[in-house]
């Protein structure tokens, strides 16, 4: 497994709130939010879409820059689940959730 199912369980725990939809996705978890990728883990990091627009202010809040291979994730952020308290868990939450709110549907 690519993913530590304990984080996996904090970040299931986070979001309870929201309607979502939890996909397996190259061997981590992503949770959509009406059909778009809000966050998920996998890589041993928390992900979360940000949006290229916030990628630097998300980086300067303590977010890293993370890569599928060689290929940088752009628009999200990577937080090690040992620094993401379930405070800060809902903090990047909300922050990822201002811009996935924004997309269309799919």
């Amino acid at each position: 497994m690519a993913y530590d199912e304990a984080h996996a369980e904090k970040m299931r725990a986070a979001l309870a709130s929201l309607d979502l939809v939890e996909k397996k996705m190259f061997g981590g978890l992503g949770f959509m939010l009406n059909g778009n990728m809000l966050c998920g883990l996998g890589m041993g990091v928390y992900m979360f879409r940000v949006g290229a627009e916030r990628e630097a202010e998300a980086l300067a809040r303590g977010g890293n820059e993370i890569a599928m291979g060689s290929r940088k994730m752009g628009g999200y952020v990577g937080v090690d689940p040992d620094d993401c308290d379930d405070d800060a868990m809902a903090d990047w939450i909300a922050y990822a959730k201002v811009f996935v709110d924004e997309l269309p549907p799919k």
